[in-house]
């Protein structure tokens, strides 16, 4: 009989601890990275790179691979690549836990701006200020550049209402963004974690207005909302998805190890 194999879908912080952890107790461990950043950290035990063609494609390579157990330890934004998770554990009858980091909340002092998506995030920005710092990573970018039929700045009505055009970006992000972007804005590329005292620095620096975040939530980049909550700044927060019905969630590597094994959990630093 194979040796338990466990398949992690990784690109987060908690899938890197996760597979450390499980490499210490024997269990055979695979590594799925999308590919989407050219220098990714290596985690221990296998590793594989690239999609694997839907809900369809990750089943068959399960099936063919043996897959005893599927992690969905992606970011919690990855709603697709974890539908596609549940729909293939579903068809091969294998065991699923999805990790998922807590969200993050307001503390007294918070000005959050709570929405669903981006576009609504981009259609709230110009009531509440005019320098962005936008941090919800390169994808989805597209919903922050002006459209096609939006007014340009008109200096003759200077008390018109503000549009995307007329705001300015500091967008931060691990890799360079695909167009279209905003108009007027500034690249940061960069990775976290991040210090308090370096995100103050950035705020000021910039003269940022108003903060976007997803609701990715764990420390490397919570640092940001103390800053933003310091300067007294407003703070546009997407929402997260909700994870597909009927699958297990954790919220921690601990608890995932619980749930294949009390045994494992006790091997867990």
């Amino acid at each position: 009989m194979p040796a338990p194999h466990a398949l992690i879908l990784g690109g987060t912080a908690e899938a890197q601890a996760l597979a450390t952890a499980l490499t210490t107790t024997g269990i055979r461990v695979t590594t799925s990275l999308a590919g989407r950043v050219a220098k990714p950290r290596t985690p221990p035990g296998e590793l594989r790179i690239g999609g694997f063609g839907g809900a369809e494609g990750l089943a068959r390579w399960m099936r063919e691979h043996h897959v005893t157990a599927l992690l969905d330890a992606t970011h919690p934004f990855a709603h697709r690549i974890s539908e596609n998770a549940a729909e293939a554990a579903q068809s091969t009858g294998t065991p699923l836990i999805a990790l998922r980091r807590p969200g993050w909340t307001p503390t007294p002092g918070d000005h959050w701006h709570s929405v669903h998506t981006l576009a609504e995030a981009a259609a709230l920005l110009p009531t509440l200020g005019q320098r962005i710092f936008l941090t919800t990573g390169r994808l989805g970018l597209s919903a922050f550049a002006p459209q096609g039929d939006e007014r340009l700045p008109d200096e003759s009505a200077p008390q018109a209402p503000r549009t995307l055009q007329d705001l300015w970006f500091l967008i931060r992000s691990v890799e360079t963004p695909d167009p279209p972007i905003p108009t007027h804005h500034q690249l940061l590329l960069t990775r976290g974690p991040f210090t308090l005292e370096g995100e103050r620095d950035l705020l000021r620096a910039h003269r940022i207005d108003v903060l976007v975040t997803k609701d990715s939530g764990g420390p490397a980049t919570a640092a940001k909302l103390t800053a933003a909550r310091e300067l007294g700044l407003p703070v546009v927060v997407v929402r997260r998805p909700d994870p597909p019905v009927g699958v297990r969630t954790a919220p921690d590597v601990q608890t995932v190890l619980a749930l294949l094994s009390p045994a494992a959990a006790d091997t867990c630093p």
